[in-house]
């Protein structure tokens, strides 16, 4: 599980809702209406603007943002040098017996295996990176327009809580509670906007360059494979892709 989406999200929640503890009731933060205008709206307009299969895909991306573990530049690495030991030891054929549960990772084994030629699979992996891209780049899409449609929905609750407000000018009493109702739907946008949609999209596409940096480290170990198994030589090109400051602690 990624630990930092779920404890921001978590903290920034909490921040918020010890605000609204230590100013008083918290009652006057909950508005069914301001709900249904915010949250209902949202969720309708991004139907529209999307297909529901998309929709229902970049919600499944962004669980995949909770449930996986980031998988770090060194990690790859590491494990393409591992496979560069074994075809050196017991011979390319070997690779075949790979168990991984990283399909990219499995096919490229294979086709180290049958001595493929290296456009080959460098035409296999920017397959992958397109495909997988596109595939996040809707889901980003999503849930930036999420983070778009939800102040704006809040905007528009707002309206019709001072179109009702003004229309009980003639009881000055009911315009200061007529008037916090009218602003909680700006604040519901603003709250899920900010604390959820905008940093969601933001870590998808994080999550985005980091896969295609791990798929690009796939095909150089590949490649440096096919041309010379040599560890070392392997872990000495692969080694650009880390940080200066953990090479060594890669190694």
């Amino acid at each position: 599980m990624d630990i930092a989406t779920l404890l921001g999200i978590v903290i920034g929640f909490s921040l918020v809702l010890g605000a609204i503890f230590m100013g008083g009731a918290v009652s006057i933060f909950f508005n069914v209406p301001s709900i249904m205008i915010v949250v209902g709206g949202t969720f309708a307009a991004i139907c529209v603007t999307f297909p529901l299969e998309e929709v229902l895909l970049a919600f499944a991306g962004g669980m995949q943002v909770f449930a996986s573990k980031r998988v770090k530049v060194q990690e790859v690495v590491n494990t393409m040098v591992r496979i560069a030991e074994i075809s050196r030891r017991e011979g390319l054929i070997a690779l075949e017996n790979i168990q991984t549960e990283n399909a990219i990772l499995k096919k490229a084994c294979q086709l180290i295996a049958d001595n493929a030629d290296p456009s080959l699979i460098r035409d296999t992996v920017m397959i992958e990176i397109a495909t997988m891209r596109r595939r996040h780049n809707i889901s980003i899409a999503v849930f930036k327009r999420l983070g778009g449609f939800a102040p704006a929905f809040g905007m528009i609750g707002t309206l019709i809580g001072l179109v009702q407000m003004l229309t009980q000018l003639d009881d000055p009493k009911s315009i200061g509670p007529a008037m916090a109702v009218a602003i909680l739907t700006t604040f519901y946008g603003s709250v899920m906007a900010n604390l959820l949609f905008l940093p969601m999209s933001g870590k998808l596409r994080a999550r985005t360059l980091q896969e295609e940096v791990n798929l690009n480290i796939i095909f150089e170990g590949a490649k440096s494979i096919l041309e010379n198994n040599n560890p070392r030589l392997v872990y000495e090109k692969l080694s650009s892709f880390i940080p200066p400051k953990e090479r060594k602690s890669a190694r």
